[in-house]
């Protein structure tokens, strides 16, 4: 049986950032039950990094992530925020929001906006505000995750794919984990497993936290627009938003939250057909064929905010979980806090100087609730 130092359950960007920073502090390995990594919430996201977030903790946490993130992993792009009639009172809350840490962000009227997407109504149905962030961040999914791989292996650790968990059990002073090509000793065990964290820990005898998976609906279609200089745009309430996906190409979500079991997620035909409807009301698009669809999960603590440290009930047992549909855009901070929390090392500053605790992450919060 191997010994390792950190077990990390989970090659998504939550794992592999975190299991990247681990590795410097002793033998690291991730197992993903998956043939890759970030197949499912990680893969399917839409990769985007601005503040357009309910949640305090969100924000401070994707402003402490800005400066780290590299080429190729994220490139500036801007991005626009949308209200329709009725939404201007959240248009107002999300510049508010925002000021606090991207103060250069620019209230448009709808002719100004149109500017940088031409597509959209004014009028009767169409948008009544705006606002743009010129400094948002488009991130790269694929190129972040093989990142932290790289840095992974440079370090020691260690990646198997296709390894999910069977067993799960402590034993003495460590965590036995078992899969299907070998068993390992693990001091501890960090569960990254997104959909299936709360049932990794009830594998391991551990009360559940309430991790719930909620599906999203992805759709792109062509245009015969050149869009690839379109920012990404989004309503600041229900609605949609749009991204570019190349010369011509569009992805568009209804940023639906369907209630699903832990699963390879596949696209509901009424969720296909709102995230057109939706695009079309506000926009002057046509959308006749679809040039992809899918659906990934997006999985959320009770209290919607994520979580990052020990099982108080479970030595050695360390939560990652709830990240959202912010996953990526949060993940280096994440990975700063799981290296100082799982090792006993000293608070990031780049944390301490947004304003962010450990106890704002620590299981503890949703136990005692």
């Amino acid at each position: 049986m191997k010994q390792v130092d950190f077990l990390v359950v989970g090659a998504g960007i939550a794992g592999l950032s975190a299991a990247a920073r681990l590795a410097r502090h002793g033998s690291t390995l991730v197992v993903e039950a998956e043939a890759a990594p970030g197949v499912h919430s990680s893969g399917r996201s839409a990769a985007f990094a601005h503040f357009d977030m309910d949640a305090w903790l969100v924000r401070a946490l994707t402003a402490a992530s800005l400066p780290l993130f590299a080429e190729p992993g994220a490139t500036p792009h801007p991005a626009l925020f949308i209200a329709l009639a009725g939404q201007e009172a959240a248009l107002d809350r999300l510049e508010t929001n925002y000021r606090e840490w991207e103060p250069r962000v620019e209230r448009l009227t709808p002719a100004e906006a149109r500017a940088f997407t031409p597509v959209l109504r004014e009028g009767d149905g169409g948008i009544t505000g705006a606002l743009l962030d010129r400094n948002a961040r488009k991130l790269d999914a694929h190129a972040m995750l093989e990142t932290h791989r790289k840095t992974l292996l440079s370090e020691g650790g260690e990646l198997a794919n296709g390894a999910p968990v069977g067993r799960l059990a402590r034993e003495g002073e460590r965590w036995t984990v078992d899969t299907p090509g070998a068993s390992y000793s693990a001091r501890v065990v960090v569960n990254a497993a997104g959909a299936w964290a709360d049932p990794l820990a009830v594998l391991g005898g551990l009360e559940p936290l309430g991790i719930t998976p909620l599906r999203r609906t992805v759709i792109t279609f062509d245009t015969e627009h050149a869009v690839r200089e379109w920012p990404f745009t989004k309503t600041v309430g229900p609605g949609f938003y749009l991204e570019p996906e190349g010369d011509g190409r569009l992805l568009a979500s209804p940023m639906d939250e369907g209630a699903s079991a832990p699963c390879d997620a596949q696209p509901e035909e009424e969720d296909i057909a709102l995230a057109a409807w939706n695009v079309e009301q506000a926009t002057t698009l046509e959308i006749r064929r679809l040039a992809s669809k899918w659906a990934g999960l997006r999985s959320f603590a009770p209290d919607r905010l994520p979580v990052a440290g020990f099982e108080p009930n479970a030595p050695g047992f360390f939560w990652l979980a709830g990240q959202g549909g912010f996953g990526l855009q949060t993940s280096p901070a994440m990975a700063l806090a799981v290296e100082a929390l799982a090792t006993d090392g000293p608070w990031p500053e780049e944390l301490r100087s947004v304003g962010v605790t450990p106890a704002m992450l620590a299981v503890e919060r949703l136990r005692a609730a």
